[in-house]
């Protein structure tokens, strides 16, 4: 595939998603959204966050599974608890971080296989 193909096919992906989202605000973008409609969307932003982090926790490290030596597992772990207490993305973001980077540095040093 030549470089201008792979441009000419992002630029016209690019503009197909414009135009599908564009067509949903030009539709309906004057109108109040139902309730029974609102009331689950709300819950779509932490099922795509679940759906992208949970196969990285399992699936992360050089062992699929949930085992003892999955650092990912226990991050993951401290990570949900920090959520389930604060409800705040950015804190649940920033201990899930530091959890596994220190995780990994304790096995490392330890000698525990991760």
């Amino acid at each position: 595939m030549s470089t201008l193909t792979l441009w000419v096919l992002i630029l016209l992906a690019g503009a197909g998603t414009f135009l599908m989202r564009l067509s949903g605000i030009q539709l309906f973008g004057d109108r109040q959204m139902p309730a029974a409609l609102k009331k689950p969307l709300r819950f779509v932003p932490a099922a795509v966050i679940s759906a992208i982090v949970l196969p990285a926790i399992v699936y992360g490290g050089p062992e699929p599974g949930f085992h003892a030596e999955n650092v990912r597992l226990y991050a993951g772990l401290i990570a949900a608890v920090v959520a389930w207490t604060s409800r705040s993305v950015l804190a649940t973001l920033g201990a899930g971080m530091v959890s596994l980077w220190l995780l990994q540095w304790l096995f490392q040093v330890f000698g525990v296989s991760a």
